[in-house]
């Protein structure tokens, strides 16, 4: 068992059955999948993009990534049919588990100046999360990044409303705007000042090379 579905079962639970005012455990939402999503739309000037964005995904995930593809052709965009826009994963069960605990008590505090996300950005059933640099994610070492690329993280619940979603993923640990931001077991203070030290090298160092390489290929 997760520690994301003990959570889930000894406190998440009971605090839905409080605030939603159900007894029948089925009734009460639950996250059913997530979906990360890369869009590849630089990918037609820099090929290798596609295949940073590819690897990025596989290593944050564990799972190999599906490219998405247009499924009509659009002029004023220069799209054509069956061209490459993206690349996906869906993650479901222990690995979606596992994901988001990570998400909630490693991912999200690392993000640069970090104050909790926005309860507006919540749907009905669903909450996506941007991510302008994957460097982010503790599986990726910023000194082996040359191009920085951003993400979309949507996480899908059975919630049908909005009210519905934010309680479970508060339940959950999710860090909303009036919500203290957990910080990752055993992490001292000057440990999480050094990390945003190393993250912020990292990006300085991932700017510079990619702005080298854009040079180049000019010349």
């Amino acid at each position: 068992m997760t520690r994301l579905r003990d959570r889930y079962q000894t406190k998440v639970v009971p605090e839905l059955k409080k605030a939603l005012r159900r007894e029948n455990v089925h009734a009460l939402p639950k996250v059913v999948k997530i979906v990360l999503n890369v869009g590849l739309s630089r990918a037609a000037k820099d090929p290798n993009v596609q295949q940073t964005v590819l690897e990025t995904l596989t290593r944050i995930t564990g799972q190999k990534p599906v490219l998405t593809k247009a499924r009509q052709s659009i002029a004023s965009f220069k799209l054509r049919q069956g061209q490459i826009i993206g690349a996906m994963v869906t993650l479901r069960g222990k690995r979606m588990e596992e994901f988001l605990d990570k998400l909630i008590h490693v991912t999200l505090p690392r993000v640069r100046d970090f104050r909790g996300l926005r309860k507006q950005a919540v749907a009905a059933g669903t909450l996506t999360i941007g991510f302008k640099e994957h460097t982010v994610f503790p599986e990726i070492r910023s000194d082996e990044v040359d191009r920085l690329h951003g993400l979309e993280v949507t996480i899908v619940t059975t919630a049908t409303r909005p009210e519905e979603t934010l309680a479970l993923l508060t339940a959950l640990g999710m860090p909303f705007s009036d919500t203290a931001v957990e910080e990752p077991e055993g992490m001292l203070p000057s440990e999480r000042a050094a990390q945003r030290a190393s993250l912020a090298s990292g990006r300085a160092a991932a700017a510079k090379r990619e702005k080298a390489a854009a040079k180049k290929g000019k010349g």
